[in-house]
């Protein structure tokens, strides 16, 4: 796989959420650590992820968004 993002984030598909149109993935990155990504359904039955299979969150800088209290 050869993408142009920096932040390739490589972990394990915890657990995932489906919807009528979109899926909320969860992926642990590592131990406590996890991320969140809402992707079409179609993506997700096209990339063929089930609970437990090794996926790649890639973050592009330009949509990545900080928040604070």
């Amino acid at each position: 796989m050869k993408i142009s993002a920096r932040n390739v984030l490589k972990g394990k598909v915890l657990s995932y959420e489906v919807g009528a149109v979109n899926v909320e993935v969860l992926i642990e990155i590592k131990p406590g650590l996890e991320i969140t990504s809402v992707i079409t359904l179609t993506s997700f039955k096209k990339l063929g992820l089930e609970k437990g299979s090794e996926a790649y969150a890639i973050i592009k800088g330009s949509n990545v968004m900080i928040g604070v209290d």
